[in-house]
């Protein structure tokens, strides 16, 4: 399971002495236990970590978009070392090719006529998807198919 991975790596790191990965899956570990909290879990099953950890990424990317913009490049460097550990527990991420031929799938088997039908198709894409793409791609992929659609 993904949680006792990342539970043996956080291990692993602190034996290291690894500071940025320690803390990173320290502070993952807690977005965890308190996500297992709210849904009454003792464990969360891959899937329900693999939504905590595009959430911290979320995080991440604004952190380091707003640092850019500050001029704070020794804290981009920081949140991107930061990020680079988060990623490698998401699983394999497809190409924005495989992404829009699953996405012309699902427009083709719901019928969808336009933009009218995008919260269909996008719940539909991300359900098949099942992680293995980044939100904001596959958005942006059913914009396009649903605006050449009409």
């Amino acid at each position: 399971m993904l949680e006792e991975k990342i539970l043996n790596d956080y291990k692993e790191a602190m034996k290291n002495k690894d500071a940025v990965k320690s803390s990173v899956l320290s502070f993952l570990r807690s977005e965890m236990m308190n996500a297992a909290i709210d849904k009454r879990k003792k464990v969360l099953d891959d899937s329900e970590v693999v939504v905590v950890i595009k959430k911290q990424i979320k995080q991440h990317q604004d952190s380091i978009e707003q640092f850019e913009k500050g001029n704070r490049q020794d804290l981009v460097e920081k949140e991107k070392k930061e990020l680079e550990v988060l990623k490698s527990y998401l699983p394999e991420q497809l190409s924005p090719e495989a992404v829009r031929e699953m996405v012309k799938e699902v427009i083709t088997s719901l019928g969808a006529q336009g933009m009218k039908d995008m919260g269909k198709v996008m719940k539909e894409a991300t359900a098949k998807l099942g992680g293995k793409a980044d939100g904001k791609m596959v958005s942006d992929i059913v914009r396009q198919e649903l605006s050449a659609a009409k």
